[in-house]
């Protein structure tokens, strides 16, 4: 077992005793306080690579934080946009918004800190290279290097093997390709020789790989494995100070995860973890990762007065009254401030201002009495400061950064438990930066993220307006950043702490992000402008395609309130042809032109988002026949699907299980699963006989993805025929198509789907098709990714009774929320198959 040290990490601190996007902040006790001492005490890092949010393994991020005291970060490539949403409706881009959040909630929970590279998660990959297509590796690769040399981890984990292309998702091993490369050429001042001007070279001592008996087939494999160059860590450790066990931890940190569905129980006792040892110096002692590493202050010139002063703090750490180690602390800081490394001066300094702080019992904030404002605009600051300890401190000064001439207070000293409040309005100057996202404010491609300032390359969020506080405790001049947030108190939840923005005056949205024509009709097309301002006037046009007609050409509006919203109504008529284009509003208002959207992403678990994106939306003309009308929908994982058969004139009406009955279903044409019903719905298993029986009564079933494994479904008679689920899927979106019966009525009536309806899919083809079936079932599509056998299983359809079970791994819940028009053609085949077209 490796011994216990200590150590501390800047934005671990940051992240324990700082607002952290504006979250509740967190209200340090004396035992949080002597950890992080423990944690200053530790000169030493790690960094824990992987390429998606829910990758990371949190029991050893989790041990190396907590019981080695490590600075513990974890660098997944990619924000996870490519996945699936258990819990919402975000995809692409917002999803991976919400992953984004979801990391930082975890590593606030195991103590980690989080990073990025540029990577966009693209969809599933089979294997490295056909990541690397689409990735550009070199910029990844120089994200990698930056971040080595940004972080200087001693020792870095990899969660995959760079050895096994093809076995798993081909982002996991390029993560794993990437960052033993980049081991070797963060040291190189040749490589990304940009970089050095603002960092240093630097060389890790070993990386290694968290392996275990999953990579082995099985634990009898591993059991057998040779171990000689494997370091065994028993994480399973028990943190009194806490009250928790590390897996309990652990447990917290991946239940963050929540739209991936992660959510974890708590573990407690022994638990093994191996890394298997890669490049570097193996150390000597196997017990010990850290071994031939000086973790101590004696690895900084002039270190070792502070360890004197911090080591008998920590040794003689006072729980009841943690201020009266102030002047001691204080002392120790003016020593760090003369360090001669900047690396370690910059994060030992802040990391003991945040001690400082904690031991003084000082409350510092600065609140906003609006959530928002914009460029050039005024809100109101609501300031609080209060010293609960018995040291003398004053607050010399307050400075809002995004205006230092704002001018706000000075020269106050801060009587014990007295609060000194005041109010100000303060103007935001008229270049500040919105505070959307920032990878998402330039268009990048499919596989990167276009970031232009380097200075933002890594780091997990945008940066928010912040007060610097000028506090003289001990007679020691302090500088204390701290965001600015916006609070209020809600009837059922208490205090609510939520992020302070800078948005746009005027933004607007296209309601439906798609809208389908089903023949030359006119439609009418709305669209929604919110006011970030008060007394907000203008127009408002919108842009359509050649051949697209929209009336009337522009409208006035007026909108009194800010953060109200008014929806005005287009005309659009499309041509005679099948057609497909983007229309985009515009706002003019006080001569200036808006042309963003504004998205609000907001969940009990992370801070409320706001994200900007330009204003678009597809407009889709089809040539397309339909038969049966009424349409059941189950719905899963939510998806939009029910939303885009609206859109081509069915009656769409959500099936709830509870109503699921012997004779509740007849009313139907056809009924669908949502994606991952089963999954998702454990009542299903009660009432999948009543759904085989309506379609043995004449009605369609058609039963889109489930996943398989561990968070799959077990339960049986899902088809009634046998139906053998797999992992296959076919990643490439452009793969050719074969039909397989050419002269199924599927691929016939009421629509004739040709390749051309195969053109223009987004994403993939499909996921999760079954690998084996009944002869009852005929298979419709052929389809394969480079250099595998042809795939069968994405579309199943079998006659059973007098209607049609039709089972699909064919991505629909991407492509009609796309307004992909071939996959709208097929999806209303499936649900007119036995039907008579609609006249």
């Amino acid at each position: 077992m490796i011994p216990k040290t200590s150590f501390q990490s800047l934005l671990l601190l940051l992240f324990s005793f700082q607002f952290l996007n504006a979250q509740q902040p967190q209200k340090p006790s004396s035992g949080d306080i002597y950890e992080q001492v423990q944690k200053l005490n530790f000169l030493g890092s790690v960094l824990y690579v992987a390429a998606h949010p829910d990758d990371e393994n949190t029991k050893l991020i989790s041990y190396f934080s907590n019981e080695v005291k490590a600075r513990t970060a974890y660098l997944s490539l990619t924000r996870g946009d490519g996945g699936q949403n258990l819990i919402g409706a975000e995809l692409r881009e917002m999803l991976g918004v919400l992953r984004t959040q979801e990391l930082l909630a975890a590593r606030r929970i195991d103590g980690g800190e989080q990073l990025f590279s540029r990577a966009n998660d693209f969809g599933f990959s089979k294997e490295p290279n056909e990541t690397f297509s689409i990735w550009d590796k070199n910029q990844v690769l120089s994200d990698v290097v930056l971040a080595i040399r940004k972080f200087k981890p001693d020792v870095i984990i990899n969660r995959f093997d760079h050895r096994s292309p093809g076995t798993t998702h081909g982002h996991h091993t390029a993560s794993a390709m990437l960052s033993l490369e980049a081991f070797d050429l963060a040291n190189n001042k040749n490589s990304y020789s940009n970089q050095l001007s603002n960092y240093e070279v630097w060389q890790p001592k070993r990386i290694f790989f968290n392996t275990s008996w999953w990579f082995y087939g099985s634990e009898e494999k591993f059991e057998k494995a040779d171990k000689s160059k494997m370091l065994a860590i028993n994480a399973g450790v028990y943190f009194g100070v806490k009250g928790k066990s590390n897996g309990e931890i652990a447990a917290l940190s991946r239940s963050q995860h929540k739209c991936q569905g992660f959510g974890a129980s708590g573990t407690r006792g022994d638990e093994m973890e191996y890394l298997e040892f890669l490049k570097g110096d193996f150390p000597k002692d196997k017990n010990n990762l850290f071994e031939g590493i000086n973790t101590t202050w004696s690895r900084v010139k002039g270190g070792e007065a502070i360890g004197k002063i911090m080591n008998e703090i920590e040794a003689n750490f006072n729980f009841k009254d943690p201020s009266v180690h102030l002047p001691k602390l204080v002392e120790a800081y003016n020593l760090v401030t003369k360090l001669e490394d900047k690396h370690w001066r910059e994060l030992k300094k802040q990391e003991l201002e945040s001690i400082i702080l904690a031991s003084a019992g000082l409350f510092l904030e600065g609140i906003s009495s609006e959530q928002s404002t914009n460029p050039g605009g005024e809100f109101t600051l609501r300031i609080e400061a209060l010293n609960r300890s018995n040291q003398d401190i004053e607050l010399t000064g307050i400075e809002f950064l995004n205006n230092p001439k704002s001018g706000l207070t000075a020269g106050k000293k801060l009587e014990k438990n007295k609060p000194f409040k005041m109010e100000k309005v303060l103007k935001v100057n008229e270049n500040t930066a919105f505070t959307s996202p920032y990878w998402l404010n330039e268009k990048g491609t499919l596989g990167m993220y276009a970031v232009n300032d380097p200075n933002l390359i890594g780091k997990p969020d945008s940066e928010k307006l912040k007060l610097k506080w000028n506090l003289k405790i001990c007679g020691q001049p302090f500088e204390f950043y701290r965001e600015i947030a916006y609070k209020y108190s809600d009837p059922e939840k208490g205090e609510i702490y939520q992020p302070f923005e800078v948005l746009p005056e005027a933004t607007a949205s296209v309601i439906d992000d798609v809208t389908i024509f089903a023949d030359a009709a006119p439609k009418n097309v709305l669209v929604k402008v919110k006011a970030g301002k008060a007394t907000l006037k203008g127009k408002i046009s919108l842009n359509a395609p050649k051949d697209w007609i929209v009336s009337p050409s522009e409208i006035d509006f007026e909108i009194a309130m800010k953060n109200d919203e008014k929806i005005v109504s287009f005309t659009v008529t499309p041509p005679s042809f099948e057609s497909k284009g983007i229309i985009a509003p515009t706002i003019t208002s006080d001569g200036k032109k808006y042309t963003s959207k504004l998205t609000t992403i907001q969940y009990d678990h992370i801070p409320k988002q706001s994200v900007l994106m330009p204003s678009e939306a597809s407009v889709v003309r089809l040539n397309i026949k339909k038969a049966g009308q009424v349409i059941g929908y189950i719905e899963g994982a939510d998806d939009e699907i029910p939303k885009s058969l609206k859109q081509i004139g069915y009656d769409v009406r959500i099936i709830k299980p509870a109503e699921i009955t012997e004779n509740s279903l007849k009313e139907y044409d056809a009924i669908v699963m949502g994606i991952r019903a089963y999954n998702v719905i454990p009542e299903l298993q009660f009432k999948q006989r009543y759904l085989l029986d309506y379609v043995k009564d004449g009605g369609n079933l058609i039963v889109q993805y489930n996943t398989v494994g561990r968070r799959g479904f077990s339960f049986p008679n899902v088809s009634p025929y046998e139906l053998q689920f797999s992992a296959d899927r076919v990643t490439d979106e452009n793969a050719k198509v074969s039909f397989l019966n050419a002269t199924h009525s599927v691929l016939n009536h009421p629509n004739k789907i040709t390749d051309a309806d195969f053109e223009g899919w987004v994403q993939e083809r499909g996921l999760y098709f079954p690998d084996k079936w009944a002869k009852e079932f005929t298979p419709i599509l052929g389809m394969k990714d480079l250099g595998e056998s042809e795939k069968q299983g994405s579309l199943l359809v079998a006659k059973y009774g007098k209607g049609y079970y039709i089972y699909t791994g064919l991505s629909f819940f991407r492509e009609l929320p796309a307004g992909v028009p071939g996959a709208f053609k097929l999806f209303t085949n499936l649900i007119s198959i036995g039907k008579q077209e609609k006249k």
